[in-house]
């Protein structure tokens, strides 16, 4: 099995920052891309950032210069710095991983169980 797991959500006033942390565990042969998706109340999931095996990120124009999305030493772990944040980053945050579980399984989308960010005005 496969689990994301984040943390570091939270509430937060206008203009603050917080940093999200997203683990990855279990059987895994290969992390393609690891990322961070939202999910805003009546909105559908859009992307916030990824990070690929090989450094290239990727950041919604929402976010640009205020976020950045870096990985952990160990590899498995993802990381989301918000700065600045507005009352328009109010969202549960979702780790996304693309990986490959075994040299015999194919590549999958996991998902984690999302973190609440809220940003207070």
């Amino acid at each position: 099995q496969v689990q994301l797991v984040e943390s570091g959500g939270g509430l937060v006033q206008v203009g603050g920052s917080l940093r999200l942390s997203c683990v990855v565990s279990g059987t895994i042969f290969s992390i393609y891309t690891m990322g961070w998706y939202r999910q805003a109340p009546g909105k559908q999931r859009e992307l916030v950032a990824t990070l690929t095996s090989a450094d290239d990120t990727n950041y919604a124009d929402s976010v640009k210069g205020r976020f950045t999305i870096s990985r952990g030493n160990a590899k498995n772990t993802v990381y989301l710095q918000m700065n600045s944040l507005t009352p328009e980053d109010t969202a549960v945050y979702y780790c996304y991983a693309d990986l490959k579980r075994s040299l015999w399984n194919g590549r999958g989308d996991y998902w984690g169980q999302g973190t609440q960010v809220t940003v207070s005005s």
